[in-house]
C-alpha cells in the first residue's frame, strides 16, 4: 500500500526528497520509505515499466516481478549499484544521502545535472557525516534547493519519509527545464561583508557558488548591498580599496553604498566608487539636492530586464562620520532625502521603480542598505515596502540579520524581504523562476573554518585574497610613528604567580590607558571618553612603532560611537569600572576629559543583577571628586561621552546605565582604526613627553586608606 501512496503522488519523471527541519524529528505517523519501495516507484513512472520480466540484479531481490525489473532497470541505468557483493538490502529504511544520490544519478541521465567541473561548498555542522560517495549529490541537493536541512544541519544518515512528498513534488517540478533552457534566474547577493574576504563562505567559497550554479544551467548575476570596505585590518590598511579590488575580481555587477563606505572619507569613497569595476546606485543619496549616482541599473539575465534599484539609510549620517557630508563651513552639502516622515525616501524609490518600469524593467530588485532596527525608522525595509508599489523584492542590509520575511506593500502585494548576515556566514539569493515566480532564501555556513580552509579551496579568488592579504601583512610592518617611552598595558617587572604579565591597565591609569582614550575623544568631539582596559591587548616597546603595533593594541575591532549621557549615568559607570579594585576587571575605565578618585578602602556599594550586570547603587561610593574640565560633574546635567559599542550600545562589561541613551555617532570607526588616525594624523607620528609616564597623567588617583 505504501508504494502506491508512491507511485500516486510522484510526478511521471521523478521524485525529490524535500529535507526540512520538520524531517528530523519523526512522529508515528511518518512512514519511512525502503529502499525497494522508493526504486520501484521510480522505475514505474519511467516508462519501462511494461518491458519483459528480467532476472533481478541482486541476490537479495526476488528473482520475479515489479522489484526485480526495477532494480535491473536502476541498476543499467547507473541510479544503484548496491552494497557489494550482490546485495542491495531492498526492505533497508532509504537514508536521506542514498535518497539524493539515487535522484542525482536519475537526474544525470535525464539530462538534467550541472555541467563540466564544479563543486558547491557545503558548510553545514554535520556534513562530515556525508559519505564520500554521497557528496558530489549532496552538494546538487543543497545548491538546487533540494535539500535544505534543519539551518545548521543536513542530517545525510537520517531515514527519509514520505511524509513530506506534497513539497518535493513542488521542488522537483520547479527544478525540471526542458534540455537547453535557463533554469531561471539567480541573483546572488552579499551584503555587511565588512572585510570577511575569508570568513564563512569566504570571496573564494562564494566563487564556487556561482560557478555551480551556472553549470547548472541558472543565469546568474552577483551584487552587494554595502558595508564591504570596513571591519577588519586588511580595510583599515587600505582605506577600503583592497575590498573593491576583490570585488572587482569576484565580478559583482552592481553595489550600493552602505553607512560604513564612508568612513575613509567622502573623497576617498568617490575615488573608489570610480575604480569600481561594477557601478554604485542609490536613489537617495544626493549632493545639495544632486542624485550622485544613479538611482537604478538595467541588466539584461535570462531574456528579461532586471532594474536594481539602491537605497541607503539616511542613519548614515550619523553611523559614519558626520563632518565628511559636511562642507567647510560645517554646512551639510551631502545627504540621503532624510526627513521626520520617510517620505523623501519613499519618494525617491518609487520614482526609481516607476522610471525603470518605463523603460521595459521586467522586474524590480531593491537593493537596500536599511535593516529592521527601530532605530533606524521611518527607514526600516518594512517602512519603505508598505509606502510603495511596483518592487518585486528587497534584498536587505544593514542590521545584520537573516530574516527572511514577505510583507504587503501600498496596494497590498506581496513582497519578499531577504537579508544575509555578515561576513559571509550567507549567501544570498533571489530566484526568478522561468514561470515568473520570485522567491529568496540563503545559503549558509555553519563551521567555524571558513570554505577555503574547510576544503582547501583553490580558485582565482583563492590566490587573490592570499594577494591581498600577503601586502597587508607587509604593510603592518611599516613604521608610522615612534615613543621614547614604554607604553604600558603590563607591569614591566612583576606578574602574577603563574608567570604571567600584570595587567596593570585593568586596574589603574597607564600611559597607554591615556593614549586610547584620547584618541576616542580627540576622533568623536566628545566632550568624556572611555576605554575599557580589557580591549587593550599588548604594550608598546620604546621605539619605532609599526601599524602592526597599533592594530595589535585594539584587535578586536568595534567600533566607536558616542552618546548623550547624564553626569549621573557617567558616575554610574565610573563606580561600576571602579568596583574591584585593586584587583582587575576587564571593565575597568581610562579616562579622557575627566579625573577621579577610587577610595578602595570603601566596599563597592554596586549591585550586580542574576547576570552580573550593573543594577544600582546601594551605599557609599568608592569613587569621588569627579571632574569634568576641572569642574565638578553635574549628574543632572548632560555631556557627550565616546566609547566603543561594545560598553557604549551592547552593555559589555556588564555597562547597563547606557541603555536607550541618545545616539549621537553610531559605529564611525573600527579601534584601531582610532588609534591609527590619532597617532599619524592628530599627533604627527611622535608619541611625546604627555604620555611619558607609565601611571598616566593623574586622571586616576587610587586612595589607599581612610583619612
Amino acid at each position: 500500500m505504501k508504494r502506491n501512496r508512491l507511485v500516486f503522488v510522484l510526478p511521471a519523471l521523478a521524485l525529490l526528497l524535500s529535507l526540512t527541519g520538520p524531517v528530523f524529528a519523526k512522529g508515528p505517523d511518518d512512514g519511512v520509505l525502503t529502499r525497494s519501495e522508493f526504486v520501484t516507484a521510480l522505475f514505474e513512472l519511467s516508462g519501462a515499466a511494461d518491458t519483459e520480466p528480467v532476472q533481478s540484479a541482486f541476490d537479495d531481490v526476488s528473482a520475479e516481478g515489479a522489484s526485480a525489473q526495477a532494480m535491473r532497470w536502476a541498476a543499467d541505468s547507473g541510479i544503484v549499484t548496491g552494497y557489494g557483493g550482490g546485495r542491495f538490502g531492498p526492505d533497508d529504511p532509504l537514508t536521506r544521502e542514498q535518497m539524493v544520490t539515487m535522484l542525482y544519478r536519475y537526474a544525470r541521465a535525464l539530462g538534467q545535472a550541472p555541467e563540466g567541473t564544479w563543486m558547491f561548498p557545503l558548510g553545514f555542522a554535520d556534513s562530515a557525516e556525508i559519505s564520500d560517495w554521497a557528496d558530489e549529490a549532496m552538494q546538487w541537493a543543497v545548491m538546487n534547493r533540494i535539500l535544505t536541512g534543519d539551518g545548521r544541519e543536513i542530517g545525510p544518515q537520517t531515514a527519509a519519509t514520505d511524509a513530506q512528498l506534497e513539497t518535493v513534488l513542488d521542488r522537483w517540478q520547479a527544478f525540471l527545464t526542458p534540455e537547453g533552457e535557463s533554469r531561471g534566474i539567480l541573483i546572488l547577493y552579499t551584503s555587511d561583508v565588512h572585510c570577511g574576504i575569508d570568513r564563512g563562505f569566504g570571496y573564494a567559497g562564494l566563487w564556487e557558488v556561482r560557478n555551480a550554479l551556472t553549470a547548472q544551467g541558472y543565469d546568474v548575476i552577483l551584487v552587494d548591498d554595502g558595508d564591504s570596505t570596513r571591519g577588519e585590518p586588511i580595510g583599515t590598511l587600505t582605506n577600503g580599496a583592497a575590498l573593491v579590488e576583490l570585488m572587482n575580481a569576484m565580478g559583482y555587477s552592481v553595489a550600493i553604498p552602505g553607512n560604513h563606505e564612508f568612513d575613509y572619507g567622502m573623497d576617498t569613497f568617490l575615488t573608489q566608487a570610480e575604480t569600481a569595476e561594477y557601478p554604485y546606485i542609490s536613489c537617495n543619496f544626493v549632493r545639495s539636492g544632486e542624485r550622485v549616482f544613479e538611482p537604478y541599473v538595467i541588466r539584461e539575465l535570462g531574456g528579461k530586464k532586471l532594474a536594481f534599484v539602491g537605497v541607503t539609510t539616511p542613519q548614515t549620517i550619523n553611523g559614519s562620520t558626520p563632518t565628511f557630508f559636511q562642507d567647510e563651513t560645517g554646512a551639510y552639502v551631502y545627504g540621503f532625502l532624510q526627513d521626520e516622515t520617510g517620505e523623501g525616501v519613499y519618494r525617491a524609490v518609487q520614482a526609481a521603480a516607476d522610471a525603470a518600469r518605463a523603460e521595459g524593467a521586467d522586474y524590480v530588485i531593491v537593493l537596500a542598505h536599511l535593516g529592521n532596527e527601530a532605530a533606524c525608522s521611518p527607514w526600516t525595509y518594512a517602512d519603505v515596502i508598505s509606502h510603495t508599489t511596483g518592487i518585486d523584492a528587497l534584498l536587505d542590509g544593514h542590521s545584520h540579520d537573516t530574516d527572511q520575511v514577505v510583507m504587503k506593500n501600498a496596494a497590498g502585494r506581496p513582497v519578499p524581504r531577504s537579508a544575509c548576515g555578515t561576513k559571509l556566514a550567507y549567501v544570498g539569493f533571489c530566484r526568478i523562476a522561468p514561470a515568473g515566480a520570485v522567491s529568496t532564501g540563503l545559503y549558509g555556513w555553519h563551521l567555524e573554518a571558513s570554505a577555503q580552509e574547510t576544503l582547501a579551496l583553490d580558485n582565482e579568488m583563492t590566490r587573490a585574497v592570499a594577494k591581498a592579504t600577503d601586502e597587508m601583512n607587509v604593510t603592518l610592518k611599516k613604521v608610522v610613528a615612534h615613543t621614547d617611552a614604554r607604553l604600558a598595558m603590563s607591569d614591566p617587572e612583576a606578574t602574577e604567580a603563574n608567570g604571567r604579565p600584570i595587567r596593570i591597565v585593568r586596574r589603574m591609569e597607564t600611559n597607554l590607558g591615556d593614549l586610547c582614550a584620547d584618541a576616542c575623544r580627540d576622533q568623536s568631539g566628545a566632550d568624556i571618553a572611555f576605554s575599557n582596559g580589557g580591549g587593550i591587548c599588548i604594550d608598546i616597546e620604546a621605539g619605532d612603532i609599526t601599524l602592526g603595533d597599533i592594530l595589535s593594541v585594539y584587535p578586536y575591532n568595534i567600533s566607536l560611537c558616542m552618546i548623550e549621557a547624564t553626569g549621573q549615568q557617567i558616575l554610574d559607570a565610573l563606580e561600576w569600572g571602579a568596583r574591584v579594585v585593586p584587583k582587575e576587571f576587564g571593565g575597568f575605565l581610562q579616562v579622557s576629559g575627566l579625573t577621579y578618585e577610587i577610595h578602595s578602602y570603601i566596599p563597592t556599594p554596586c549591585v550586580a543583577d542574576e547576570n552580573a550586570m550593573f543594577a544600582g547603587v546601594e551605599g557609599e561610593r568608592r569613587v569621588k571628586n569627579v571632574l569634568v574640565g576641572g569642574e565638578p560633574i553635574d549628574p543632572e546635567r548632560t555631556y557627550t561621552l565616546a566609547g566603543m559599542d561594545y560598553i557604549l550600545l551592547n552593555t559589555g562589561d556588564g555597562y547597563t546605565m547606557f541603555k536607550d541613551a541618545p545616539l549621537l555617532l553610531d559605529c564611525v570607526k573600527t579601534d584601531n582604526h582610532v588609534l591609527i588616525d590619532y597617532i599619524t594624523e592628530t599627533l604627527g607620528g611622535v608619541i611625546g613627553e604627555a604620555y611619558a609616564d607609565p601611571c598616566g597623567q593623574g586622571r586616576i588617583i587610587i586612595v589607599e586608606n581612610a583619612p
